[in-house]
């Protein structure tokens, strides 16, 4: 084949290629599953992991951590977790839906915590040095946090292991 001959057919697959992704159909949201969170108010800040959803949801001007179980697509109790005082501003779940790590706005200071579903507890995580911690991610087993933080108005990024 010659070069030109090459270069046709170069051409003609990555029409072809360019046509194909064109023809993709449309991305739509999971139907029941949609409905729930619509019901549960205005939603932000998603993490999925496994088979959970927590995200920020907000309902009269008041929001709070809500976890649903994606095969059941029903919300999970969290006792203990959503103080009427308390702002949550990132929420991150593990892969068992075990352990959900947060930040949150309390009493005029950020603060980042880890709550526990299996004994109902949330336990503050300091941040060394100080910063303030403004999304986390949790890793799939739970071990690890990724923390955005901010410190002297410069962005970083901590990675905690967790006990």
């Amino acid at each position: 084949m010659t070069r030109r001959g090459r270069a046709a057919a170069a051409a003609a697959c990555l029409l072809a290629a360019a046509a194909l992704a064109g023809c993709a159909p449309p991305l739509r949201p999971l139907g029941p599953l949609s409905q729930v969170l619509q019901q549960a108010g205005v939603n932000h800040a998603p993490s999925l992991s496994g088979r959970w959803l927590a995200l920020i949801s907000g309902r009269q001007g008041r929001e709070q951590v809500l976890m649903i179980h994606l095969q059941s697509r029903r919300p999970v109790p969290l006792p203990g977790l959503n103080r009427p005082d308390a702002q949550p501003v990132s929420v991150s779940v593990d892969d068992a839906g075990e352990q959900l790590a947060l930040v949150r706005q309390l009493d005029g200071r950020t603060e980042l915590a880890l709550y526990r579903r299996s004994t109902q507890s949330l336990q503050r995580l300091p941040i060394d040095p100080p910063g303030v911690p403004q999304q986390v991610a949790l890793s799939a087993d739970g071990r690890v946090l990724a923390v955005q933080v901010s410190r002297g108005g410069l962005w970083g990024v901590d990675l905690i292991e967790l006990p």
